[in-house]
């Protein structure tokens, strides 16, 4: 499996949008991508701030029960955040990096959030129609806002500048592999395995002063 096309915008309100608003337009694993976001998105309703040119920002096409993706049942969504984030870990470990993954799908290293994603799936009955995986990370970044909690960068963490569209290229890749393995009774059954190896939840009062400093840092905005 490898992905169907790669589309890079200079300037989208969100990757996120543009799939849901022109998915007939793109092929089933198809990648959009925008170096920068008018209006990015994050959980709930937060918004994702990313430095425009300096970090990688897209969205990802999946449609399920076709010759790509086999069906897959709604009760066993949280495969397609499975596959999302270790591919991500995956990506970082590569460079060193041993990433764990804040429920249900931030990815943070030493403590500090390098990823976030945004997963919006659509419902036919019982089971999942298509999704759409929206993914923020801090690549080249190297000043944040004072305001938000925990940020961190690849380049901060490695010492290297990345190049975006290569990155992005070589996530892809990844990425397809751990999606091929929605296909297959055991291979879900390792996307499980794995996920819970590495997935942690923060404690309520931990959580509670994160979600309040994030929202101290978009009332400034």
């Amino acid at each position: 499996m490898k992905p169907n096309a790669i589309i890079w915008n200079e300037v989208l309100d969100s990757t996120n949008n543009e799939l849901k608003r022109n998915g007939e337009r793109y092929d089933n694993l198809s990648i959009v991508a925008a170096r920068y976001q008018t209006a990015g998105r994050g959980q709930g309703n937060h918004s994702w701030k990313s430095a425009a040119g300096e970090n990688l920002t897209f969205s990802i096409l999946l449609r399920f029960g076709n010759e790509l993706l086999r069906p897959l049942k709604a009760n066993a969504i949280v495969l397609i955040t499975q596959v999302a984030t270790l591919s991500l870990r995956e990506l970082l470990l590569s460079e060193g990096l041993s990433a764990q993954i804040k429920w249900p799908n931030d990815i943070w290293v030493d403590g500090r959030k390098i990823c976030g994603m945004l997963i919006e799936n659509t419902l036919d009955r019982e089971y999942v129609a298509s999704s759409v995986i929206g993914i923020g990370l801090n690549l080249n970044q190297q000043e944040f806002d004072p305001l938000l909690p925990n940020p961190v960068s690849l380049w901060q963490l490695t010492g290297k500048k990345y190049d975006p569209e290569a990155t992005l290229d070589r996530y892809a890749q990844v990425f397809c592999r751990y999606a091929d393995m929605l296909n297959t009774d055991e291979g879900r059954l390792k996307l499980n395995e794995e996920f819970g190896k590495y997935v942690f939840v923060l404690d309520e009062e931990r959580q509670k002063s994160l979600t309040k400093a994030i929202e101290d840092f978009e009332a400034s905005l």
